[in-house]
């Protein structure tokens, strides 16, 4: 039951974009086309599941033993950063076309405070392997349902011909974000 608390948290109640706003960088920078949400909150959701286990490791069995638990910001950079060129690489050379729209975004990852915000998180709630594991694949869902969620509104407001000239662009996307942020607010009550 705890395991699905904890997917549960992550995926809505706590989503990291809708209730805790992080990530907002490549939220809002990629979510105008639903091709390459999709795209990132794919690398996002591998890299945080990723980091989430790989940082678990790293924390239990190299900071804890050598009694160098302080570094473990730079520790988990360092995971999450190798994790992200190992994914750039991929993409890169299975998905051109997804690595060129995505940009500057897909290093951005290594910077993007939802990742590194897992793998402390894990270690600050004291989760064991599986519970970090569930709880960075669930966020990693969370941060994929949002942009996803986003970047269809997105689209359907760019085809719109009658928005206002001064709501063009980025003030509707912040504001609809707002209002998704507002809607994932009814989750709250899900989960004590």
């Amino acid at each position: 039951m705890k395991i699905f608390s904890i997917f549960l948290a992550g995926l809505l109640v706590n989503n990291f974009v809708m209730s805790r706003f992080l990530g907002i960088c490549s939220f809002l920078g990629v979510s105008k086309k639903v091709e390459t949400a999709t795209g990132m909150g794919l690398a996002v959701t591998f890299v945080m599941a990723l980091a989430s286990s790989m940082s678990y490791m790293v924390y239990k069995f190299i900071l804890i033993p050598l009694h160098i638990e302080y570094l473990y910001t730079i520790a988990f950079i360092l995971v999450i950063a190798a994790l992200v060129q190992f994914v750039e690489m991929v993409i890169k050379k299975i998905f051109p076309g997804l690595y060129k729209a995505l940009g500057i975004y897909l290093p951005l990852i290594t910077t993007n405070c939802a990742v590194l915000a897992v793998a402390v998180l894990n270690m600050t709630e004291g989760y064991n392997f599986i519970e970090s594991v569930v709880n960075g694949l669930s966020a990693a869902l969370g941060y994929f349902l949002a942009i996803v969620l986003l970047a269809g509104i997105r689209e359907r407001m760019e085809a719109n011909d009658k928005m206002p000239l001064a709501l063009q662009g980025l003030p509707i996307t912040l504001i609809t974000a707002g209002l998704m942020s507002i809607a994932f607010l009814g989750f709250q009550g899900l989960i004590h």
